[in-house]
């Protein structure tokens, strides 16, 4: 299956959709220019994507393949609507691995997170916490179990950990979301439906158990936490306490 020199030419850059046909459920959204959309049909990879497709075909029937958008003159541009897609329709329910081009940095977002991406007040935290910043994990709309498991572990902290009350997930700079501290465990002890990567495990790393602080909440998140962390700093934790 491909389209004709003079299709491609008026196509230029587009996003498209690959769905199953027996029930029109979207399991994934592409982006590309030329025949990138049917490039699917023949992929031999091991993951989910492959794994669905081949589920359909093994049944008789080819995935659905739809256009949401063509026409685009420039690469940035279909990478942003494609970003954008898979935000609406939610990572979760696709096979897509990551969530789109700075899908983190400028992704779905609710008001309040806006408000405190462009002006926040300072945090002036009195209680004893952990400041854990997130970075490629982490993205505006994400499922609020996925932010707990990659604010949770798994880190590199010293025995300060046993004085911690409170971690807050922060991205940006900015805190967006408080956690109680109910116990710490060695990383890999405890349930996750985090992805752990093998560089994790060279060293000590730990991970914790709690739930959300509403306590915290209220006082602290959205607050910026920017002046805890000195300029260009590459270290991911910081503790609010000596």
């Amino acid at each position: 299956m491909r389209f004709s020199t003079d299709i491609l030419k008026e196509m230029k850059y587009y996003v498209y959709l690959l769905s199953d046909p027996t029930n029109n459920e979207i399991f994934y959204v592409g982006k590309g220019k030329g025949n990138r959309a049917f490039s699917h049909l023949k992929d031999k990879s091991d993951n989910p994507k492959v794994e669905k497709i081949k589920e359909i075909q093994s049944k008789g029937r080819e995935p659905k393949i739809e256009f949401l958008v063509h026409g685009v003159e420039d690469e940035i541009t279909i990478k942003k609507i494609e970003a954008a897609i898979i935000d609406l329709i939610g990572k979760n329910k696709l096979t897509n691995k990551v969530g789109g081009y700075e899908s983190s940095y400028y992704g779905r977002m609710d008001v309040d997170q806006i408000r405190s991406k462009y002006t926040s007040d300072k945090a002036n935290i009195t209680e004893n916490v952990l400041l854990l910043r997130l970075t490629k994990t982490f993205s505006y709309n994400m499922d609020p179990m996925d932010l707990y498991d990659y604010t949770r572990g798994i880190w590199p902290v010293g025995i300060k950990r046993d004085r911690v009350d409170y971690v807050f997930a922060v991205y940006d700079g900015i805190i967006q979301e408080t956690y109680n501290v109910l116990q710490w465990f060695k990383a890999g002890a405890t349930f996750t439906n985090r992805i752990d990567k093998d560089e994790w495990k060279k060293f000590e790393r730990w991970e914790f158990i709690g739930s959300i602080s509403e306590e915290m909440r209220k006082k602290y998140r959205y607050k910026s936490v920017t002046h805890y962390y000195p300029p260009k700093a590459q270290n991911a934790i910081r503790y609010t306490f000596d």
